[in-house]
């Protein structure tokens, strides 16, 4: 009798030896899916970063387990993914808009900015026009229709071609909002991207666009055949200056220097923060220049710090 008894303890020990090794695993699996969704980072947004960012990505996976997509689509684009907890990182040309901060926390997102390098936005033309500077004031003029022929700028008797962006474009909020104060012309032509404009003005005498300076120059920092980048004056009184040259993007004398942000959902950790800490490193910092942008700012520095916790 005692030998069944003690035949059933040991049959019950072992079940529960199985049944927690069970468990065990299953919690081992959980971590380890868990582990590689976190070594996963989908990335999307601002089409003046996609570039920029898809060659960080590219140089960091080398090193890495981590696998990146990045992909573009615009600025709004992008927030919107981040609110609708579709992607880990939201690239964007602009800072969030209040209304977006509201409607992020209100689906349980905490935004949170870093800036990962510097844009000198570029103002540009056919090469064959023989304007070289303008103030802020006519280029706010121009986009909104009025001035309408290069004459009035002391250019060619030529109506001008507006070429800019789409709304959801980071780059059309920032220069509506910093350039024009206003509404855009209706004549502008919308384009999905960058690259568009710089091949539209190529091909138009009278054209003129604004895009990110890092498709404006080649490997070398020269200027892209068939295109002129215009210098800006911040007033009448105020020198103009080339976008081209990093001080001035640096100091602030060039009037549409801009951050390049990127959002996350709370202070970014694990992967995330990993890919994020080697964009911002020497070599990440390396790759924005040779993408034709430039270092963060000593400002931007500082808010990297505190919004990363690295204080």
């Amino acid at each position: 009798m005692k030998k069944v008894k003690y035949l059933g303890l040991i049959t019950l020990i072992l079940v529960l030896v199985v049944v927690l090794a069970g468990c065990g695993g299953n919690q081992a699996q959980k971590k380890a899916e868990k582990a590689k969704e976190q070594a996963y980072i989908q990335i999307k947004g601002s089409d003046t970063e996609v570039n920029l960012v898809q060659h960080l990505a590219e140089s960091f996976m080398k090193d890495s387990d981590i696998k990146i997509s990045v992909t573009g689509g615009g600025s709004g684009t992008g927030i919107a993914a981040l609110i609708n907890k579709k992607v880990d990182i939201a690239n964007a040309s602009r800072t969030m808009k209040d209304s977006e901060i509201k409607q992020a926390k209100e689906n349980n997102i905490n935004p949170v900015r870093i800036v990962i390098a510097m844009d000198g936005l570029s103002v540009i033309t056919n090469e064959a026009n023989p304007v070289e500077a303008l103030t802020v004031k006519l280029l706010g003029k121009i986009f909104r229709g009025e001035i309408t022929n290069w004459r009035e700028v002391g250019g060619p008797d030529l109506p001008i071609s507006l070429y800019g962006r789409q709304s959801n474009s980071g780059t059309y909020v920032y220069f509506r909002d910093h350039v024009l104060k206003g509404d855009y012309s209706a004549e502008m032509k919308r384009m999905n991207g960058n690259a568009q404009i710089v091949e539209a003005i190529k091909n138009d005498k009278a054209g003129i666009g604004y895009v990110g300076v890092g498709y404006v120059v080649d490997e070398r920092g020269n200027e892209v055949e068939g295109i002129s980048i215009l210098n800006v004056a911040r007033d009448e009184n105020s020198p103009a200056v080339s976008p081209l040259k990093p001080e001035n993007v640096k100091t602030g004398n060039y009037p549409l220097a801009r951050p390049l942000n990127q959002y996350t959902n709370g202070k970014p950790e694990g992967a995330i923060l990993e890919f994020i800490k080697f964009e911002l490193s020497d070599k990440g910092q390396d790759i924005a220049i040779e993408e034709g942008f430039y270092p963060v700012s000593p400002q931007y520095q500082e808010l990297n710090k505190k919004n990363l916790g690295l204080e």
